[in-house]
């Protein structure tokens, strides 16, 4: 039977991880995965459902939120007109089966292993996100022939791996390629949407973790994703009458540095010190 004083401190830690996600979503335009991993991977730790397991949990619930949160940002950016359908289209294929092998590869990790591909993938995200310049460039347009099948796949598999969408491998590659901010965001949230419905797919069938929370299907708990989900669309508009009211650029800095330390922490962990 579940302890109802346990369940009362879940919900209470998801109201506020979902409601802070939300309105850095907003206020920074960042990808709520990259906040939600470490966030639930701490909470669920403190509460108890500790395992080996427990990384897979995490990167699988924080991938079910992207469905929804991804699927909501790329209506809004087509009816902007915003959405670049022809990248989003050639790119798919490899971007699923990136995905899925992310999945499989996933569920065959346990947590210390899966910490520390987190946390030097995020310290990567947040190198890049202190230091990068909007300047760079790679090409004047996205790859295509081998270019296109080597790194589709790759953005697929790599953001299964940190359990986020597309918007932090995928809107600076595309940048580095010359697209547009504006479209590079639009057209990673479609990203998001390809890279997160395969990959929960296949969560939902693997063995639930051992001494996993309540209403845990698969390796996505049901409880944490429709509270997250209901907080970061009450938050995210918040953080973007934030955004307009100050300059988020100091803010990214901010939160790059916050990253960083995040990662540089889930190493730590990883290497059990």
């Amino acid at each position: 039977m579940t302890d109802m004083s346990l369940l009362i401190q879940m919900i209470v830690l998801i109201l506020f991880i979902g409601a802070f996600a939300g309105v850095l979503a907003g206020l920074l335009g960042v990808g709520g995965g990259i906040v939600l991993v470490p966030a639930f991977f701490y909470a669920f730790q403190t509460l108890g459902f500790d395992g080996p397991q427990l990384m897979q949990m995490c990167l699988a619930t924080s991938l079910a939120t992207i469905i929804v949160t991804s699927l909501r940002s790329v209506h809004s950016h087509n009816k902007k007109g915003a959405v670049d359908w022809g990248i989003l289209k050639t790119w798919a294929p490899g971007i699923v089966i990136g995905a899925v092998i992310g999945m499989l590869t996933v569920a065959q990790l346990r947590t210390s292993v899966l910490q520390g591909i987190f946390g030097g993938l995020a310290l990567i995200v947040g190198l890049y996100m202190a230091f990068g310049r909007t300047e760079w460039r790679l090409g004047q347009a996205m790859p295509t022939g081998l270019g296109r099948a080597t790194l589709s796949p790759s953005v697929g598999f790599l953001s299964v791996l940190m359990g986020i969408g597309g918007g932090s491998f995928g809107v600076p590659l595309m940048s580095l390629f010359n697209v547009p901010i504006h479209r590079a965001v639009a057209t990673a949230a479609g990203f998001g949407v390809l890279i997160a419905v395969p990959s929960v797919i296949g969560f939902l069938l693997v063995a639930s973790p051992d001494n996993s929370p309540p209403w845990t299907v698969g390796a996505v708990n049901l409880p944490t994703f429709a509270i997250v989900i209901a907080m970061t669309l009450m938050t995210a508009p918040l953080g973007v009458k934030l955004a307009h009211a100050m300059d988020p650029k100091p803010l990214k800095r901010v939160f790059a540095v916050f990253l960083i330390l995040v990662a540089l922490n889930m190493l730590r962990k990883s290497l059990g010190l």
